[in-house]
Order: structure tokens, then C-alpha cells, then sequence
């Protein structure tokens, strides 16, 4: 049996346990399990933030972009090398991730013309399907979605751990397909995709791969470069703790950077970009995918997030990821199985990434009794599942022991009983 002195001794020999210090903490009471979709706030950034406002923006004016100009570049260095694998001149931190998914969908679709299929699956994030669902329609593609839903598909079925692996894909793969995109980490269930063997795959068959790392960046232990990625972008607001809307990031391998051509194109890709000439030329490397002015504000608060990543290590960051899931899943075998849970997440740790999912009739109902009488925040996630994170600077393992131990409460509670779940048995 996991106790809390398990917990405690977790924390006690955590290389990264000092790292919680550096963030801030409203109400200490609260076990925040959400870090999978926002990030705490660094006490650093504060200081950042104030410092720019008045040393910065408030004294230098616009004399200041003297030093910003280059921004998203530098800081996507960052990113690249402190959680991408990803050596310098490949990655740009700006605009959103939806907008930079956009972007690389078209792109990779004109670079393979004459292929007229593109391929995505079910379980995909929302937005990423949405877009590819306008774009196929706006240049009448065949838009193709491989069926891993989360929801069994009849009575008695398990569920789907929304992962699509080589032998999944492969069938898919004919000459005319231009372009292949999956989230490294599925949204719902925290499945993580074999990156390479995917990428790999997808190559041979002569299309490009479009990786959306949004819920992995951070957490996982990407390797762009080594992996031979082609093509991703991700956020920065999850397990990057830089803040709600903070900029996203777009990554292309100088192996393809030549083949790729922006279907916006913005001053910031001119190659004379203060001429202001009246014909677009894009200028070589990745300025030349950037269309206009970066958020300053946004990009530092990327720097003291990826800067915390860099200096504790993606490799540490990963371990504790990993155990922090393992730690979960037991609590989960322990407690929250005999109430009628369910584990969506795949129990291998090289499968999941940073957060789990479980599954309930009453989910929703837990989820909000949870954040109003527990002080325990989760994530819900149709259909009935809860999302369960840790974020490996800011989460000890004692948050999450006493989280679970909070959901296990909860469920037996009599206040649980009293809500209406249309008539589900939850003890």
C-alpha cells in the first residue's frame, strides 16, 4: 500500500523538490492538478515583468526594439534547446499555437502538391481538427480521420487509449498523401506517441508529419533533432509556466526549411525588412516564417519558465513526470478503482506523458465537488473523465497523494450522494 510517508520520502530525495519555492502559491491548501492546462506562476516572472515595464518599455520607448527585434528568435532558442531537442535557428516563439498549426498544415500541403489526402484522428485536439477540417474543405482535400475515439463504440468495449501507432497508420499511407499530424500527447487520455517511429513512417511514404506537442512540451523529453521531427508546435502556458495566452512556439527542421513557403506572409519574413519593399521575398531561416511583431511581455514570461526547464533539466523534469504518474496510478489501483473508476491512461510509462485520465459516470459532478468543497482542482474532459497532472517544478508528491486522497473522500461523501447523477452508484 502507497502511504503519505511514501509521499513524504518521494519529496524528500525530489532533485527538483526546490524548485517549488520558486513559484506562487495563493492558498496552500489547495492541491492544484491542473498544471496540464495552466502552469503556476513563477515569483521570477513578477520581477521580470515589473522590471521591463519600467526599465524597458516605460524609459526606452520605442528605442527598445533595438534590443527586441530579435526576440522570437532568441527566445525560441530557448525553447528549443531547454525542452525541444532542438538545436538553435529552428524554432520561433509567437503568435498562437492554433495560428501556428495553420501555418504549418498549408505550408506542408504546398510543399507536396499533386497529394491530395491529409490525415489526422479522432482523438486529436479539437482546434487541430477544426483547422484541418476548414483547410480540406478550402482546397478540397480529402481530409481522413482515423477512428480512436475515447467513448467505447458499444456496450462491453474497452476503452480506446486514443493511441495510433505504426501498425494503425501504415494502411493509411498511399502516394497521395501529403500530410500526417498527431498530438505527441493526446489531450484526453495522456497517451504519448512513439514520435520517431511515427515520423519515421510518414516519411517514407513521402508525406510530411505535423506534431502538435502542446500537452507533452515540458513534461516529456522531446528529442526534435534526434527524432528527425519535421515539423511541430506546442504552447507554452501548460507545464512551461508562462502564462495564460503566452505565445506559442513553431519548430522547422533545417533540413526542410528551404522546401517550406508561409501562406502568410508578414513583414518580419521580408529580406529586406525596412525597405519595405513592394514584393515579398522571404528571407532565409526561421525569421523567414515570422509574420510580424512579437509579444515582448509574452516572450519574457517564456524565458523565466524555459529558463527554470533549462537550468533543472528536461531529463529530471521527464524522471519526475514519469514517477508522479506511476505514483498516481497506484493511488488509483488503491483507492479510486473499487468506487467504479476507470484508467484511460496507458500504464506503461513510456506511453503517457505528464497527466492521467480517469473515468466516471458522474465526472463532471466529482470534478466540480472537488474544486468547491475539497480544494482539489482537476481537469474535466468529455466524455466523464478527469484529467489528473503533476507539474514537475511546482507539484510535490505530498500534493498529489493528498489529492487523491481528497477524490477518494469525495466520492464516498454523503454531499456526493446528494447531487443529481441520474441514479450512477459512486460507493
Amino acid at each position: 500500500m502507497f502511504t503519505r510517508q511514501d509521499a513524504i520520502d518521494l519529496d524528500a530525495n525530489d532533485p527538483l523538490a526546490k524548485y517549488r519555492e520558486r513559484f506562487i502559491f495563493a492558498d496552500s491548501e489547495v492541491c492544484y492538478l491542473d498544471g496540464n492546462s495552466l502552469g503556476r506562476l513563477p515569483k521570477s516572472t513578477v520581477e521580470s515583468i515589473n522590471t521591463f515595464l519600467i526599465e524597458g518599455w516605460g524609459t526606452k520607448i520605442v528605442d527598445g526594439w533595438a534590443e527586441w527585434i530579435d526576440k522570437a528568435e532568441t527566445t525560441g532558442d530557448l525553447i528549443g534547446r531547454a525542452a525541444l531537442g532542438a538545436a538553435a535557428g529552428q524554432t520561433l516563439a509567437m503568435d498562437t499555437t492554433s495560428v501556428n498549426f495553420y501555418r504549418l498544415v498549408r505550408a506542408a500541403i504546398s510543399a507536396r502538391p499533386g497529394r491530395r489526402t491529409i490525415i489526422t484522428d479522432e482523438a486529436n485536439f479539437p482546434t487541430d481538427r477544426y483547422i484541418m477540417q476548414g483547410i480540406a474543405d478550402e482546397l478540397d482535400l480529402n481530409l481522413v480521420v482515423i477512428p480512436n475515439d475515447l467513448q467505447p463504440h458499444a456496450a462491453g468495449e474497452e476503452f480506446s487509449d486514443e493511441l495510433v501507432t505504426t501498425e494503425i497508420l501504415k494502411p493509411y499511407l498511399t502516394e497521395d498523401v501529403a500530410l500526417v499530424t498527431l498530438s505527441v500527447v493526446a489531450y484526453r487520455s495522456g497517451a504519448l506517441h512513439d514520435v520517431k517511429e511515427i515520423t519515421d513512417l510518414v516519411r517514407e511514404s513521402g508525406a510530411l508529419m505535423v506534431w502538435d506537442a502542446s500537452h507533452a512540451v515540458g513534461a516529456v523529453d522531446l528529442q526534435f533533432d534526434r527524432n528527425g521531427v519535421d515539423l511541430a508546435v506546442g504552447c507554452t502556458y501548460k507545464y512551461g509556466n508562462s502564462g495564460p495566452g503566452s505565445p506559442a512556439w513553431l519548430y522547422v527542421s533545417k533540413r526542410i526549411q528551404s522546401e517550406i513557403q508561409m501562406p502568410i506572409q508578414g513583414w518580419f519574413a521580408q529580406r529586406n525588412q525596412f525597405l519595405m519593399g513592394s514584393k515579398f521575398e522571404q528571407t532565409e531561416g526561421m525569421r523567414g516564417f515570422q509574420i510580424a511583431s512579437p509579444s515582448i511581455v509574452g516572450l519574457l514570461c517564456i524565458d523565466e519558465g524555459f529558463g527554470m526547464i533549462e537550468e533543472a533539466s528536461i531529463s529530471a523534469i521527464n524522471k519526475k513526470a514519469s514517477k508522479g504518474t506511476e505514483m498516481m496510478i497506484e493511488l488509483f489501483d488503491q483507492w479510486l478503482a473499487p468506487l467504479g473508476f476507470e484508467l484511460v491512461t496507458p500504464r506503461d510509462s513510456t506511453r503517457r506523458g505528464g497527466h492521467i485520465s480517469i473515468y466516471h459516470p458522474a465526472a463532471a459532478q466529482i470534478a466540480r465537488g472537488l474544486r468547491d468543497d475539497m480544494k482539489v482542482i482537476p481537469d474535466y474532459r468529455a466524455p466523464n473523465s478527469i484529467r489528473l497532472a503533476i507539474s514537475p517544478l511546482a507539484t510535490s508528491y505530498v500534493e498529489v497523494f493528498e489529492g487523491f486522497e481528497r477524490i477518494r473522500d469525495y466520492t464516498i461523501s454523503e454531499k456526493l450522494k446528494d447531487l443529481d447523477i441520474s441514479g450512477v452508484k459512486v460507493s
